[in-house]
């Protein structure tokens, strides 16, 4: 098998919401946007975000998480406080070396900004 692109595709009731949310506070931006949906990519991302408007009848996604990996998880803390982003976990480290924080979006959908530390005493 051959990998070339990947995207991670979120079920939501207000893609609109979603986009502004995303492309506000985490820098991407529209790609292709149609009347149930927007795809959503950065230069930099190793995968797009796929908003699709959830269809009736379709219950919405527990326990989904949107990881994303940045250098210096510090600084977009600070950017993102100063911005008024819905921060719903505050930074912090855990013992297993990642220093991460969350934001939730308008739809629920959780987003986790992560950076990867080296552990105390190494």
């Amino acid at each position: 098998m051959n990998i070339i692109a990947s995207a991670v595709t979120l079920n939501v009731d207000d893609v609109a919401a979603s986009s502004n949310f995303f492309t506000g506070y985490l820098g991407f931006h529209e790609s292709v946007v149609g009347e149930a949906y927007a795809c959503l990519v950065r230069p930099d991302a190793t995968s797009d975000v796929v908003l699709r408007l959830r269809g009736a009848g379709e219950r919405p996604a527990t326990g989904v998480v949107v990881t994303l990996t940045v250098t210096d998880v510090a600084a977009e803390y600070e950017r993102l406080v100063r911005e008024g982003a819905p921060i719903s976990v505050p930074l912090r480290e855990e013992p297993w070396a990642e220093r991460l924080f969350q934001l939730t979006d308008p739809n629920g959908i959780v987003v986790q900004l992560v950076e990867w530390v080296p552990p105390a005493g190494a």
